[in-house]
């Protein structure tokens, strides 16, 4: 009997894990005006450090990108006597192919021969990717930086990370010009590069039934760009 007993206990454990696990957590929260949480500072307790400048090819400038000193926590009683060994990552970017990928806080910009270094954006946010578009460019004579990055606490837990809704976001090289042009609390999706027409695609996806998750129910958003022209005018089309 008591081995039935710690079988059905088994079972049940693993089936309220399971439910638990299906749970999602919401990507937005909404409150009483439709309106997500913004981040209005930046921890204070995280140490932040700079990669050494990168410059894209062709270009005039120097990119440095800013973020958080990486600590990693690691068991260890045989060092010093103590129960954890801290490590330190020093490098906080990753730089190939035009793009610099990481988890970052901001990127400052520098013109060659000038000492003057100034910062992407002055509001707080989380940069995932920011890739050079070489091949507009050559074409279009335009130095344009399309980024991936999260700018608004959409699910309102205090911080800003990869839980909350990712956003489009246009520069010039010297990170002027600096511009969201996929709307507030839709879902990036991904971007596409069209080079023979010098027009970037993108999706975002919408959550009209407000539950909170992106999921069959809500609409897929289909946008371009044409970064031939000065203005960045986002034109939907349908096609399907």
């Amino acid at each position: 009997m008591k081995y039935i007993y710690k079988i059905l206990l088994g079972v049940s454990v693993l089936f309220l894990t399971s439910c638990k696990e299906e749970v999602e957590k919401p990507k937005v929260i909404y409150d009483s005006a439709n309106k997500a949480k913004g981040i209005s500072r930046i921890d204070s307790t995280q140490v932040s450090i700079s990669d050494l400048p990168i410059q894209m090819e062709g270009t005039n400038y120097l990119i440095h990108p800013v973020g958080d000193l990486r600590v990693y926590e690691r068991g260890s009683k045989a060092r010093y006597g103590s129960s954890s060994v801290i490590d330190l990552s020093f490098t906080i970017s990753n730089y190939g192919e035009n793009e610099i990928t990481g988890f970052l806080q901001n990127l400052k910009f520098q013109k060659i021969n000038s000492d003057s270094i100034r910062p992407l954006t002055d509001k707080p946010a989380l940069i995932q990717t920011a890739s050079y578009l070489k091949s507009v460019s050559d074409r279009a004579k335009k130095q344009i930086l399309v980024y991936t990055m999260y700018d608004i606490d959409t699910n309102r837990d205090g911080k800003l990370d990869t839980s909350d809704i990712k956003s489009l976001y246009l520069s010039d090289i010297s990170g002027d010009r600096f511009t969201k042009v996929s709307p507030d609390f839709q879902e990036l999706i991904d971007w596409n590069l069209i080079e023979s027409i010098n027009r970037l695609y993108f999706r975002t996806v919408e959550d009209t039934n407000k539950n909170g998750q992106f999921d069959k129910n809500d609409v897929v958003h289909y946008n371009y760009i044409d970064l031939g022209n000065h203005e960045w005018k986002v034109i939907d089309y349908k096609p399907i």
